[in-house]
């Protein structure tokens, strides 16, 4: 399977990226420098992420230095919540821009289909309750014209979505005059999302995969919360395990390998060094038909979604949540 995937507009998407959530700002720095010279060149961020600035820094010493050019990278970040308003697209795309220290992203995605009010700078707006403070008149149609604006006028080479449903993504694609480049979702072996690939394959839209290998770190968000949730180890999975022995390959190496060899990207998120070279080198084996089927029957369905965004009190009001309630 390729290591590089093409996008509907002609551009070649990296079939491993890099994943950035939940890292301090020197932890990802040195990471991030780290993923670099072991090759990787597809990076993902988000403004909710608060790591553009740290992340721009480095890539700014690597394009100052010469070890890369701009045209070698690919980078993804994505609309915050409470930019989900046509009237406010610009304004956090040009944020990031400023904060990465870059003219263009590679891709802009809408992060989540939901919205959230803007009150002063915060992220993640809250009530006196402490409920998320919901935008309830999100418009996906009037949004996608906005991000449609920010590619003509060259800040983004491509855009897309993230968390989508079918009928979310189904109804962007019939107002848009750039239709969607890439889908953004948890996907993992407990949560392979089989039917929204299919839709998402017969609509030329490349899917990525966040959270391939898990997302144990996520329990912290959910705990702060008051959330009780069990997080599966998949890395201690007995068939990923046995099939990781067979090939002399680490667990999440055939995680990502069984993701990659459906087609599809992946942006594993390590800030250990070792374990960040592992993860780019899933290119030069295949699993077998038989691995394939064993790792495609590990699949639960919603059951398996690890992040439901349960952590933000009161999501499941806003009528634009995206997961079977």
């Amino acid at each position: 399977m390729a290591s590089l995937l093409k996008l509907r507009t002609g551009a070649s998407m990296p079939a491993i990226g890099f994943g950035t959530w939940q890292a301090s700002d020197s932890e990802l720095e040195a990471a991030l420098d780290a993923a670099l010279e072991a090759g990787y060149r597809h990076i993902d961020t988000a403004y909710v992420y608060e790591n553009e600035a740290a992340i721009g820094r480095v890539l700014a010493k690597w394009l100052n230095s010469g070890k890369v050019q701009r045209e070698d990278l690919f980078i993804v970040t994505k609309l915050p919540p409470t930019g989900n308003h046509p009237d406010r697209v610009e304004k956090y795309l040009k944020r990031s821009l400023d904060k990465l220290g870059l003219d263009y992203v590679d891709i802009y995605l809408v992060h989540v289909p939901f919205g959230f009010l803007e009150k002063d700078e915060e992220i993640h707006p809250l009530d006196a309750d402490g409920n998320i403070l919901l935008d309830k008149s999100t418009n996906h149609v009037d949004i996608w014209k906005a991000m449609e604006v920010q590619v003509d006028a060259g800040r983004t080479k491509a855009i897309g979505l993230s968390n989508f449903n079918i009928s979310q993504i189904k109804r962007v694609l019939q107002s848009a005059h750039i239709p969607p480049a890439n889908l953004q979702v948890e996907l993992h072996v407990l949560c392979q999302q089989r039917e929204l690939v299919d839709f998402c394959k017969e609509h030329d839209i490349i899917v990525c995969a966040y959270s391939p290998l898990g997302s144990r770190g996520t329990a912290q968000l959910y705990k702060a919360v008051g959330i009780s949730k069990d997080f599966p180890d998949l890395m201690n999975n007995s068939t990923v395990l046995e099939i990781a022995k067979q090939h002399a390959k680490t667990p999440a190496q055939i995680l990502l390998r069984h993701i990659v060899q459906r087609g599809m990207a992946a942006i594993p998120k390590s800030t250990n060094s070792e374990r960040i070279r592992q993860n780019l080198q899933v290119h030069d084996f295949e699993l077998s038909s038989e691995d394939m089927a064993s790792l495609d029957k590990l699949d639960q369905g919603s059951a398996g979604r690890i992040l439901d965004f349960g952590f933000f009190k009161g999501i499941k009001n806003h009528p634009e949540y995206p997961f079977q309630q």
